[in-house]
């Protein structure tokens, strides 16, 4: 019997490159976020959102990068170890049986993949990320190479690599169903993946099973006709992110004009008070300075899109009926001033 590659492995073999270098990243970009704001033991979907999180308003919106960026996003340290532990525990076996670059494309093709099931799935119901759907992926590749290599295998070896990962897996997505906050579609759609990428690119030493091309054929088609039926079945977005962005934006520059209108209405009381400007140039300045900066910021946040659906739509009314009233008072104020008769020396009221 020929010696198989996997004994040639071994479980205590140092973690090759691609699988060090996918966790260093991982590690990486959650250090970076911690930096950023987000929180150890739970990020929020906020953060989440600007790092680059899978949610139908975002992804859907144009911005399908987030297809990938999310498979590098964990929601706090717990769900990065466990994905790390994993990635770990099957990247060192998957890389060597189908080289560096053959398991970074199943990694990646399966996390995609899984990412666009989650979102036809979920679509606007969740916020998703993390690297469990490109990590099923690799379990799917695994058990596909440990199938037809078993005939070099030892029958104890083939029993724990094949069942060990039939049951990780299994487990995993019923576990799925059961705990909330679980993205299984993910999994499943990453575990899908695997097994069919695997199927396409087994290395040589498989490729003499006699029906392996026609499953290679069969499950590349279906595997193309499942693509294309998300494709075509994308979630209609509840909102448009971009909307939402601009709307945040805009009330940030509104709070920070507030802030430099009452400094400016504060300064004008004051040369009042103390004599400096008489009531009519009070006025002008109020006008000027003061109502009229209200009234621009209200014209701003008024073109801005009035959709119901956007989670910053109340907050969007505030502000603009807060500037409204800011600048119909500023200009009362201002009428009324002119109305009062300047006294020198007399204080303003």
């Amino acid at each position: 019997m020929h010696k198989s590659p996997l004994s040639q492995i071994g479980l205590h073999a140092p973690v090759p490159p691609v699988t060090r270098a996918l966790i260093i990243l991982n590690l990486l970009v959650f250090a970076i976020m911690l930096g950023s704001g987000a929180g150890f033991w739970h990020s929020p979907n906020n953060v989440q959102l600007t790092w680059g999180a899978n949610f139908a308003p975002a992804t859907a919106d144009g911005q399908w990068w987030r297809l990938g960026s999310a498979m590098f996003l964990h929601f706090g340290a717990l769900h990065l170890g466990m994905n790390m532990l994993a990635l770990w525990d099957g990247g060192k076996l998957v890389e060597r049986m189908f080289g560096p670059l053959r398991f970074l494309g199943i990694y990646l093709v399966s996390g995609i993949a899984g990412n666009l099931l989650s979102l036809v799935i979920q679509g606007n119901q969740a916020v998703s990320g993390g690297a469990s759907g490109a990590i099923f992926g690799i379990y799917g590749a695994l058990l596909v190479y440990v199938w037809y290599d078993r005939h070099r295998m030892q029958q104890v070896e083939f029993r724990w690599l094949f069942w060990g990962a039939v049951a990780f897996s299994a487990l995993t997505i019923i576990m799925g169903f059961i705990i909330p906050g679980i993205d299984n579609s993910a999994h499943i759609g990453g575990f899908l993946t695997g097994i069919v990428s695997a199927l396409l690119c087994l290395p040589a030493s498989a490729t003499y099973h006699p029906h392996l091309q026609k499953w290679r054929w069969f499950s590349g088609i279906c595997w193309m006709v499942a693509i294309a039926l998300l494709l075509t079945h994308l979630p209609e977005p509840k909102y448009r992110w971009h909307e939402e962005l601009a709307i945040r934006k805009q009330v940030q520059k509104f709070t920070l004009i507030d802030q430099k209108a009452n400094r400016k209405w504060n300064a004008i009381m004051l040369e009042g008070r103390e004599g400096a400007v008489s009531f009519d140039e009070m006025a002008t300045q109020i006008d000027e300075e003061v109502a009229n900066t209200y009234e621009e910021s209200f014209e701003k946040l008024s073109s801005l899109p009035d959709d119901p659906n956007l989670p910053s739509a109340a907050l969007l009314e505030q502000a603009k009926a807060y500037a409204l009233k800011r600048s119909e008072d500023s200009k009362a104020a201002a009428d009324k001033l002119r109305n009062i008769p300047f006294t020198p020396g007399r204080a303003a009221q």
